[in-house]
């Protein structure tokens, strides 16, 4: 058994990741800026570590077989925190560095997927050996996209786009084979079994938290939602994950679109 640790080891993937690799058998060192709670299973070490300083890093990384990097921040800074990362990592020779990422960061244009991009590419040049696996949207992405667009009566909806969202434990499952092997450089995307359009996906989140809200079909203009009408989103020849978006409504119960 091996010991790694997760980054952003207390958010949604950060916590399935972190679930996964322990029922496994593995030592794991949780990171994360904030105080952890809950903390108290057998093989389990929290570490509070702003990436966005790096004071305790070290200590953090040291003596680990494998990094697997979940720690991210739509607001910035990503780019800064893999760098102290992946020079910790270094220092510490640490063997194997795994990094998730997002299907179609290379191919669509949004200021978030060329961060990614950017982390992808400093991982591929640390030295360390490593391994990158992009995903589809998570379950969780569609709801609270949902959720924030149902506040209103009508809502509009992306036409000529489909999704096809995957779920945490599928990627957490894929992500603990990963971190426990060798590297191995870019590897097969990851989706869900699924893949809607857009409106279906509204539809049936709407559905599930007894909402109705008008649906008005709306066509973007742009590069970014090009690409999306195009299927750069999707990663439908590749491996899919077992659990569907309708196993994730019905396991939330009522809950879904709305709380």
């Amino acid at each position: 058994m091996a010991t790694i640790l997760v980054t952003g080891g207390t958010g949604r993937l950060g916590r399935a990741l972190v679930d996964r690799l322990l029922d496994d058998g593995h030592d794991v060192r949780s990171l994360s800026r904030r105080p952890h709670t809950g903390i108290g299973r057998t093989g389990l070490t929290a570490y509070a570590v702003d990436l966005r300083d790096g004071t305790g890093l070290g200590a953090a990384v040291a003596g680990v077989d494998a990094i697997v990097h979940c720690a991210t921040a739509p607001s910035g800074g990503d780019e800064e925190a893999a760098g102290r990362l992946i020079a910790a990592a270094r220092a510490a020779g640490v063997p194997h560095l795994v990094y998730i990422s997002i299907v179609g960061v290379d191919r669509i244009p949004f200021g978030y997927y060329r961060t990614k991009l950017a982390v992808e590419r400093a991982v591929e040049a640390s030295g360390l050996g490593w391994t990158v696996l992009r995903t589809t949207q998570f379950h969780d992405l569609v709801l609270r996209i949902v959720k924030a667009g149902a506040r209103l009566p009508v809502l509009p909806v992306p036409s000529g786009v489909r999704v096809q969202p995957v779920d945490v434990r599928d990627v957490a499952a894929r992500l603990a084979e990963l971190a426990a092997g060798e590297p191995a450089g870019r590897v097969a995307d990851l989706g869900g079994p699924e893949a809607f359009e857009v409106r279906e996906l509204v539809h049936r989140t709407l559905r599930a938290g007894g909402r109705r809200r008008l649906l008005v079909p709306l066509r973007l203009p742009g590069a970014a939602f090009g690409a999306l009408s195009r299927g750069e989103n999707l990663a439908l020849d590749q491996p899919a994950g077992r659990f569907g978006y309708g196993d994730f409504l019905a396991a939330r119960g009522g809950r879904a679109a709305n709380g």
